[in-house]
């Protein structure tokens, strides 16, 4: 990923790879009963219809037969088992949150304790990609839209409107690092949600201390409420600290989607759609199912000359199962400049006996 003379020629860029969140845990199932999938067989059915949209990568939450968001890991291995049944290439990232709905009404909206998500190292069949969020960060999903997006649904109402508000996304150093490790001895590649500079740069010094060693696949994510507006400078000012070798997929929400994307396909970067992220039409005259926003991004990347990943081509590009020995490798896989050697090293790399002296 670089920004040489022709670098918005498709010949210079990858292949288009399309993540599809059709799960949509924010929503409840008469906020667009037509598209939000309850069953365990409507939600495989629905991974294989965006698969054969487009979609190489799906987003994976689980719902209940309620309706609600599944935080049960055992619904998870069900939907994980069934699409590899069906769509057996399509890369699976479950989402990191497991489901942030609320349990029951009146309460809160919030992501699942630190030892339950841990285990998300342990599903079984294992997916492909953990979607990780690096950084405790404010995740208030309602700033950045207007009072049209949430008409009629459910995130407009009082109660719930005020629990996803509030809503924080947990992720202290010490439990991240620890996730990442579980991760990766499960052979689960890390897929870091950077909401923020700040986010890339701690992602950066975990490489440096080899807290991570693997390829770096990231989503910036642009939905503002204590994460990036989504505007050109920020991505702009994220791209240049993201080294070469970086896969990036961008992600906003409400009316921000297709045009974000439409900056990520002409850049040469991935895009994420689906009614995770939003429900209406451009115009807001109705609503879009998560296949039809899918179609929308094939043909539109279609008028830019740039083709669509087969399944494949996403495994190559984000080199799934791919894994390193060393820091010193991974830095130069992903094209960052190597660590400083010497005595003066700075907080990245501590000589040997500092450590020890600071352990004690």
């Amino acid at each position: 990923m670089n920004f040489l003379d022709g670098h918005l020629y498709p010949e210079n860029q990858q292949p288009l790879i399309i993540t599809a969140a059709p799960y949509a845990p924010g929503w409840i199932p008469s906020d667009f009963p037509e598209d939000i999938p309850i069953t365990m067989e409507e939600q495989i059915q629905k991974a294989v219809d965006c698969y054969e949209a487009g979609a190489t990568v799906l987003h994976l939450h689980v719902r209940e037969l309620d309706g609600r968001g599944s935080k049960r890991l055992s619904m998870f291995n069900e939907l994980i088992a069934g699409v590899r049944a069906r769509v057996p290439e399509m890369v699976i990232q479950v989402g990191g949150s497991i489901s942030f709905a609320p349990e029951s009404d009146g309460q809160a909206a919030k992501w699942l304790s630190d030892d339950t998500r841990h285990m998300l190292a342990e599903l079984d069949p294992k997916p492909d990609q953990v979607t990780v969020t690096v950084n405790t960060t404010q995740m208030n999903v309602t700033e950045h839209a207007g009072e049209d997006d949430f008409k009629g649904v459910s995130r407009g109402f009082p109660h719930l409107y005020a629990t996803y508000k509030d809503m924080i996304v947990p992720s202290n150093p010490s439990w991240v690092e620890e996730h990442i490790r579980r991760l990766t001895a499960a052979g689960i590649q890390s897929e870091f949600q950077c909401y923020n500079i700040n986010s890339f740069e701690t992602i950066e010094r975990m490489i440096r201390r080899g807290v991570y060693k693997g390829p770096l696949v990231m989503n910036w994510v642009a939905i503002s409420g204590g994460m990036d507006q989504a505007n050109i400078y920020n991505l702009a000012n994220f791209l240049r600290a993201a080294p070469d070798g970086a896969v990036v997929t961008v992600e906003s929400s409400v009316l921000n989607v297709l045009p974000v994307n439409m900056i990520g396909i002409a850049l040469g970067l991935h895009v994420r759609c689906g009614i995770e992220d939003v429900l209406w039409k451009q115009d807001r005259s109705g609503k879009m199912s998560s296949v039809e926003q899918i179609k929308q991004l094939v043909r539109i990347s279609g008028e830019f000359g740039r083709p669509i990943a087969t399944a494949q081509q996403a495994r190559e590009i984000m080199q799934i199962g791919v894994f390193y020995d060393t820091v010193e490798e991974t830095l130069q896989a992903n094209g960052f400049a190597p660590n400083r050697n010497g005595g003066n090293q700075g907080f990245l790399r501590k000589p040997a006996e500092i450590s020890q002296r600071v352990s004690k």
